[in-house]
Order: structure tokens, then C-alpha cells, then sequence
């Protein structure tokens, strides 16, 4: 079986005008993560990333400390949700819910949470770029596209989102949709998750892992956002 190493994308820029785009500290993840595994004697024979900026600068801080230049295979159904709109749907309905200027992440994140479970319900209004079952399936038929055209690959790199790859675990495991909810909160910047698969299964044996950062000079590069 061809082995994935599924990538979340390095930190990007939060609170920006621009959030599609790594911060400072999100590209050097992206690096440090090719030297973790330029030291070990790893390399891949394939790269499949979302089209948004952040996936494409993180598939090449990789490849940049990892010594490689594999051309992206640009996948937009690896994109994330659009989380800006489904968030903004949910304030409309309850604007005594808007955080205070200059908030904290965390209370963003309570209010992603509940737009999330609204949206996964059928029961967030307004106009939305994608509907819940929308994005469930783009993200299968991502799945689907690695598995056709690389399971005769030795291990394959792919970049992609938070929420995207909660999904990816959601077809993979077959669980619950609100599994995907409680996952994309978790999912660390640059986090790997790793596996098996051939043309007509997904096997899990790592997840959301950060052993580049997994030292005690870079406790604090470990980001969520």
C-alpha cells in the first residue's frame, strides 16, 4: 500500500486583512517540517495540495527543507470551508454573540464551533458559498483522486486545512459528522497525519502528530491557527 503523510498547512495569517497567506512562524514550521524529515532519509514521490496560498507556501517550505522540488498536484477540493461566511451567517442571526474587539482566538473559536453545528445541521441561514454536504463530498472526491492516480506510489505528500482533513477522517473512520466539528478545533499547524491506502481503502495510524516542534525550544510554535 502507498502511505500519505497528510499536512495541515503552517500558521497563517489570523486577524489579517488577508488571512490566505503564512505568517513568519508558519512558514518556518513548513521548513522545519522537511528538515524532520530530511534528517530521518524521507522523501515522497508526490505532492497534492489545495490551490489557496497557504497550502501552496506550505508544499514548498516543505520542500525546501527537505531538499526536494516535486510539482503540486493542485487539488481545490483539499480547500478549506469558507469559514469567514458561515461564521458571518451565524452573527447575523445572533449578533449579541459578536466577540468584543480584540478578543481572544479562543472565543472566535467558541463561535466557529456553533456556526459549524448549525451549517453541519441544515440550520444556518443565509448565502453560503457551500453547503455542509457540498463540502463533504469535494473533500471525498479529493480522496478519491489520490487514491486513483498515486496508489502506486511509495508515500505521498499532501497539504490541505484544519476542517478538510476533519473530514478526511470522517469519510476514512466513518464517523459521525460531528466528529468533524470537535476534530477541526484540534488540528495543530503543520500537524501530520499519517497513513495507508490503494485504490479502494484509507488506513490511519497517525494523528495530528508534530514532531518537528516536539522540543523544548519550539513549545511555543506550536499554533492552532
Amino acid at each position: 500500500m502507498a502511505q500519505f503523510h497528510l499536512i495541515r498547512h503552517g500558521q497563517a495569517s489570523f486577524g489579517a486583512a488577508n488571512y490566505d497567506k503564512l505568517s513568519q512562524l508558519g512558514h518556518q514550521q513548513a521548513r522545519w517540517l522537511g528538515e524532520y524529515y530530511r534528517a530521518r532519509g524521507e522523501t515522497f514521490d508526490a505532492l497534492v495540495t489545495g490551490d489557496l496560498v497557504r497550502h501552496v507556501e506550505t508544499g514548498e517550505g516543505i520542500q525546501e527543507g527537505l531538499g526536494s522540488s516535486l510539482a503540486a498536484d493542485l487539488q481545490p477540493g483539499l480547500n478549506e470551508f469558507d469559514f469567514h461566511s458561515i461564521v458571518d451567517a451565524y452573527l447575523s442571526a445572533h449578533p449579541e454573540e459578536v466577540p468584543p474587539e480584540g478578543a481572544s482566538m479562543a472565543a472566535f473559536y467558541r463561535v466557529l464551533k456553533k456556526a459549524m453545528q448549525r451549517w453541519q445541521a441544515g440550520r444556518l441561514e443565509g448565502n453560503l458559498p457551500e453547503s455542509w454536504q457540498g463540502f463533504c463530498d469535494r473533500v471525498a472526491g479529493a480522496m478519491a483522486h489520490i487514491q486513483e492516480q498515486y496508489a502506486d506510489r511509495d508515500r505521498v505528500l499532501v497539504v490541505s486545512s484544519g476542517g478538510a482533513i476533519a473530514m478526511w477522517m470522517r469519510h476514512m473512520l466513518n464517523t459521525a459528522d460531528d466528529t468533524v466539528v470537535e476534530l477541526n478545533l484540534q488540528i495543530r499547524n503543520t500537524g501530520v497525519t499519517q497513513g495507508f491506502f490503494n485504490k479502494n481503502v484509507y488506513r490511519l495510524s497517525i494523528f495530528n502528530q508534530v514532531p518537528h516542534l516536539d522540543r523544548e525550544d519550539r513549545g511555543d510554535a506550536i499554533t492552532y491557527s
